[in-house]
């Protein structure tokens, strides 16, 4: 039986200007650099050191058992060229491998990989325009994804401005992220972290500003996202903190996610995507078929948010393969509906959400929501411990408008929180839902609101 020793003992240093990297952003190192991570996985594994200064490189392709290093001002640039990044096909089969992809960094069955360091990578993604809604990873590069990989540790270290998605973790398991700073809000579709049908993961001591979702949970395959524990976060995002969706084949089981602080961006000079205070700090969702069960959320701090908790379970139907199996994708309008797409004929599952010791402050007006369908209620959801405050100020000339807007289920539209424009209730609207509970929650408001806390409709 052969043992792998851990990277950090007795490992050797592949340092990537002795294979010819130049610290220069007008030289590109890409050869370079992938050299030293092929000589340091064909050796067994040890570290490839990124020493202080400004490298400029495509596409690097990880192996097993090499620790990227990046030392204290030290900085890989990504290409501002689309023809310097490889398209890179996965075998693993999602809606988000139908096609090709670009990345600066990626990695495909690979085990026992590290991304450590005080140093920084810059996708310098403002330089890749938005061509289509379905364009991310073709012509937007990712920044990090690793696909159907294990054991993969990300340390310390900077991320910062991507073409798209900051972080694709597809169907990874025993993943840990750890202490990360993330910047990702100079082009659309910029989440800060995706994890995507992965197992066994651990995320603590992240710092993320980004202009689309935060802390992103997916399931782009029949594969759940399961057995995941994040906390002592801090996040700011136009969109969502904290969302389990929307894309959810798969869905969700086994959540823990504590300890979080969602706040607005410091910088208020650009927004791609959302609200200026944010769209929520927790949405939770299950729109394609799917199941989420045993996900608790607690030790929350928002500040602002337009509506601060959005729980949906719906129909939007969108399954993960292409008929015939291959092709390209190619929008109709939105991203949600791809024409070419096998539709999933089933509605899926909500059960077992549990949300405790929360506190929202300075919110917008919308209120909250947990909505199923008819016959397809939201189940067993308790609330207990929350206090929310916001802008309040709806009048009761106002709710005829609220209650002709709510007569839509919207059960095939893109999940979002404001969905319906402001709800029936300043607290809680519940409709389609069965045992759910509240305890210790409590709404307040800076202008007097005609709604009521609380309103249920088919509820229990």
């Amino acid at each position: 039986m052969t043992v792998l020793l851990p990277l950090t003992a007795g490992a050797k240093d592949y340092v990537i200007t002795d294979f010819g990297a130049v610290s220069d952003t007008a030289v590109l190192s890409t050869e370079a650099i992938q050299r030293a991570v092929d000589r340091c996985s064909e050796a067994g594994g040890g570290r490839v050191v990124v020493p202080a200064g400004m490298y400029k490189t495509g596409t690097l392709v990880l192996r097993s058992h090499v620790n990227l290093y990046l030392e204290q001002g030290a900085t890989l640039y990504g290409s501002t060229r689309l023809e310097d990044y490889r398209p890179m096909k996965t075998d693993y089969v999602s809606l988000r491998t139908q096609t090709a992809t670009v990345q600066l960094i990626f990695a495909d069955g690979v085990e026992d990989v590290t991304i450590s360091g005080q140093g920084t990578i810059d996708g310098r993604g403002r330089a890749f325009k938005k061509q289509t809604w379905n364009d991310e990873g073709i012509t937007r590069p990712h920044l990090l994804r690793f696909v159907q990989s294990r054991d993969i540790r990300i340390e310390d270290v900077t991320l910062r401005n991507s073409g798209c998605w900051m972080q694709h973790y597809l169907a990874c398991d025993r993943l840990q992220i750890r202490g990360i700073k993330v910047i990702n809000r100079n082009n659309y579709n910029n989440d800060a972290l995706d994890l995507d049908g992965c197992h066994d993961v651990v995320v603590t001591g992240m710092i993320a500003d980004s202009d689309d979702d935060a802390i992103t949970l997916k399931s782009t395959s029949p594969r759940l996202c399961e057995n995941i524990r994040i906390s002592d976060c801090v996040v700011s995002s136009h969109c969502n903190g904290v969302k389990l969706g929307t894309e959810t084949n798969g869905g969700f089981r086994n959540i823990s996610i504590s300890g979080i602080v969602v706040k607005p961006s410091n910088d208020q000079r650009e927004k791609f995507f959302g609200q200026w205070r944010g769209t929520s700090a927790i949405s939770l969702e299950i729109v394609d078929g799917g199941t989420m069960e045993n996900v608790s959320l607690s030790d929350f701090t928002v500040e602002g948010t337009e509506s601060p908790f959005f729980i949906r379970l719906a129909n939007r139907g969108r399954g993960y393969k292409l008929r015939g199996g291959g092709g390209t994708l190619s929008g109709t309008g939105n991203d949600d509906t791809i024409s070419e797409l096998i539709p999933i004929d089933h509605v899926g599952t909500m059960r077992g959400l549990h949300l405790s010791r929360i506190s929202v402050r300075n919110a917008g007006p919308v209120g909250c929501s947990i909505t199923g369908l008819p016959g397809h209620p939201v189940e067993d959801v308790t609330l207990t411990d929350i206090t929310i405050h916001h802008k309040g100020g709806i009048t009761q000339a106002d709710l005829p408008k609220i209650d002709e807007a709510l007569k839509d289920e919207k059960e095939r539209e893109y999940p979002e929180a404001t969905m319906w424009g402001n709800l029936p209730a300043k607290g809680f609207y519940v409709r389609h839902a069965r045992h759910v509970s509240f305890q210790n929650v409590g709404v307040a408001t800076d202008n007097p609101d005609a709604r009521p806390a609380f309103v249920r409709v088919d509820a229990e």
